[in-house]
């Protein structure tokens, strides 16, 4: 049985760039899309923290330490200049190779300069109120 899961996240990049007019839908900082592992021309998904949009489109590559982060064609509809991203790839495995596979997760600071990396996501906890 084949399962899908994170392959790779940028999480919390800021849009630097929203160009209608610009052919290819996002261009990534380079060095990003090498640190995270994601092609040029892999499908991404795309989620807005500032507006809830959420859209499927394609990595391309921006020039290597940059910082841009270029929302491009009919997808620049859904971001705008300094929005919060979450960038995100997936990947269908055999479910036996699953069991030893980890994303690489990439966070940023508001000058899309990389703060840390992970592997995996923090147990969320029940925030539980002495009563």
């Amino acid at each position: 049985m084949q399962i899908t899961l994170l392959k790779s996240k940028l999480h919390r990049v800021t849009t630097t760039h929203s160009e209608v007019d610009y052919e290819g839908s996002c261009a990534i900082d380079g060095h990003l899309l090498d640190v995270a592992g994601i092609r040029e021309y892999e499908q991404i998904q795309i989620y807005n923290v500032n507006n809830g949009e959420r859209f499927t489109t394609y990595a391309i590559r921006a020039e290597d330490h940059s910082g841009i982060i270029s929302v491009n064609g009919a997808a620049a509809h859904k971001a705008n200049p300094k929005d919060l991203l979450i960038i995100a790839t997936y990947i269908t495995m055999e479910e036996a190779e699953a069991d030893q596979f980890k994303p690489k997760l990439v966070y940023f600071n508001e000058h899309n300069e990389i703060t840390h990396t992970r592997n995996t996501i923090p147990t969320q906890m029940a925030d539980i109120k002495a009563g």
